[in-house]
């Protein structure tokens, strides 16, 4: 007779979760294609275009949002059981407010891992050919910058001149051991130069003790070479901040590679432990969500349970974004970072858990 509550429960969760993704996904596609027609709107491209891009990048806006929708679905379950009075019916049968509450930790624990493991990997995939389509549409495509085995490129156009540039290694405003090809406009080798020290504090690099070759003559420069260039550490460092453009493997992947650069690796990890607790931050929200809906009085109007999701869900992500910008800046370790707000929400939801157990 258990098994009848609660896969009537598993599968009445599944279906407002999915519900309400689906209203999710609606706004986001909403608000998404509202952008991306004003960013075509001087462009000559086909009609399908900013529904191309909405499509590309809404699966990973969801993603961001799926801790809120648990909270909802959640809110939204109660709600139908309490008012159709099936909540009387399965503590009648034997299940009881503890139960229920292990039934859609665990269901929800279930689900993130699913979220986590395949839907975040193909939503970061599509949202990566998002960037790249943006990009070949944007001005920003004449300048790049990645990071491989061998270290940092970057391949810039300025001037009617186009410099490909290697570094092995970036510390802060510093680049280490670099080689700068110089060509022009028909992608004729102007000059090289090297230097085992650039400061790129400001998009006019100062290359310090340079090393130039031109029409096969080598020789030493005496003083600093100044070089306009359209990048500077913040512009570096935005580009490579881009995170949910890069599946699971690729993260771990590019770790290796900044480890390699001596970049920072902090928003990697930040980024890969999130997505390993991510699973159980949702189950914790399904419980407290659980709990609020067990102390609120089911004549309250929908609009006001609607409200106090709301409510929760904007105190929850100011809570993680401001834990998450201290780790990401090196203000706390990354693992506080992430551990903390689980921590204070766990400490609360034991403490519903157990009054939930009186009743």
């Amino acid at each position: 007779m258990y098994k009848i509550y609660y896969k009537y429960l598993i599968n009445n969760f599944i279906s407002k979760f999915l519900n309400i993704s689906l209203i999710f996904f609606s706004l986001v596609f909403i608000l998404n294609i509202l952008e991306e027609i004003t960013f075509l709107k001087d462009l000559n491209k086909p009609f399908y275009y900013p529904y191309l891009l909405t499509l590309l990048k809404a699966p990973v806006t969801l993603f961001e949002i799926f801790p809120f929708i648990f909270l909802l679905s959640t809110q939204f379950l109660f709600y139908e059981l309490m008012t159709n009075k099936e909540i009387d019916l399965l503590k009648a049968n034997g299940v009881s407010n503890l139960k229920i509450a292990k039934i859609l930790f665990f269901l929800s624990i279930f689900i993130g891992i699913f979220n986590v493991m395949i839907y975040y990997n193909i939503a970061s995939k599509l949202n990566f050919y998002y960037s790249d389509l943006k990009n070949k549409l944007s001005n920003d495509n004449k300048y790049l910058a990645m990071v491989i085995d061998s270290g940092l490129w970057i391949k810039d156009e300025i001037n009617n001149k186009t410099y490909i540039i290697n570094s092995e290694l970036i510390n802060k405003n510093i680049l280490s051991n670099t080689i700068i090809n110089e060509f022009d406009d028909n992608f004729n080798l102007i000059r090289t130069i090297q230097s085992e020290k650039i400061d790129i504090s400001q998009n006019k690099w100062v290359i310090l003790n340079p090393l130039v070759t031109k029409d096969n003559i080598t020789s030493r420069n005496e003083s600093n070479i100044f070089l306009e260039t359209n990048f500077n550490e913040q512009a570096i460092n935005n580009l490579f901040s881009n995170i949910s453009t890069l599946d699971i493997l690729k993260i771990l992947n590019l770790m290796d590679n900044y480890k390699k650069i001596g970049y920072s690796t902090d928003d990697l990890y930040l980024q890969i432990f999130k997505l390993s607790v991510m699973p159980l931050f949702y189950g914790i929200l399904t419980v407290l969500s659980t709990i609020i809906m067990f102390n609120i009085s089911i004549n309250k109007p929908l609009i006001l349970h609607i409200a106090l999701g709301i409510l929760l869900s904007v105190i929850i992500y100011y809570i993680n974004f401001l834990f998450g910008s201290l780790g990401s800046n090196g203000k706390i370790p990354i693992i506080t970072s992430v551990m903390f707000p689980i921590i204070i929400l766990s400490i609360v939801s034991i403490i519903g858990l157990v009054d939930l157990n009186e009743k």
